[in-house]
């Protein structure tokens, strides 16, 4: 690989522990329409936009409904996500990922965030970390969801970076293909088996620094 000169992050399950109010407040919608919702079902929402979850629960369910029916039910599962996470603060900053963070801006890597959250911002003020990134990809500036490379080549646009140049720090099967697909290199956050499209996989970013990041991507 060239030089890397920017890295661009996915927010949910990457920097901070949200995924686990996204499954909360999915699990209380399908109780409230009559039926379960597991973690494993959880796990095909990972990096998907809420319009398209609110169909995978649906069709988990066997239910469908109009279009008007479903922007209420999309919109009653933002807000309990939203209650939940507007108490959020530092403490669910997930481990490595401050220092990771840190460690870029040191060395003169740029950072953006690249994340299909309409919540981004929320989450990124009340934890602390606004003012790591270079530039904020998020829900809000998107037209279409990962695996569409969109928010990543964005992000990149905003970051003045070539693809060539970025590497993509993602925990879903959606966001590894996105990266791929914006000709990025990527690096999975999680397991190797559900992320084996991905050029490194690692637990978590106490795993990661600079050197380790260069080091990976010398040769790809």
């Amino acid at each position: 690989m060239k030089e890397v000169k920017a890295c661009l992050f996915d927010l949910d399950g990457v920097l901070v522990d949200t995924a686990k109010y996204h499954y909360i407040a999915w699990k209380e919608l399908a109780n409230d329409l009559g039926f379960q919702f597991t973690e494993q079902d959880n796990e095909r929402l990972k990096g998907v936009s809420r319009v398209a979850s609110l169909n995978i629960l649906l069709e988990i369910g066997g239910l469908s409904f109009t279009e008007e029916e479903k922007e209420k039910l999309a919109e009653k599962k933002n807000n309990r996500y939203v209650e939940y996470i507007s108490t959020m603060d530092s403490s669910e900053i997930l481990p490595g990922s401050l220092d990771f963070l840190k460690d870029c801006r040191a060395h003169g890597i740029k950072v953006a965030l690249g994340s299909a959250s309409k919540n981004a911002m929320m989450i990124l003020n009340n934890t602390g970390l606004t003012s790591y990134f270079d530039a904020i990809i998020d829900g809000t500036h998107t037209s279409v969801a990962k695996p569409d490379p969109e928010v990543f080549l964005l992000g990149a646009k905003a970051l003045e970076t070539a693809p060539e140049h970025c590497v993509v720090f993602e925990d879903a099967e959606a966001g590894i293909e996105a990266a791929i697909r914006a000709g990025m290199v990527s690096v999975g956050i999680g397991s190797p088996e559900t992320l084996a499209a991905a050029n490194v996989v690692i637990p978590s970013l106490q795993q990661m620094n600079v050197a380790r990041l260069r080091e990976s991507f010398a040769s790809v």
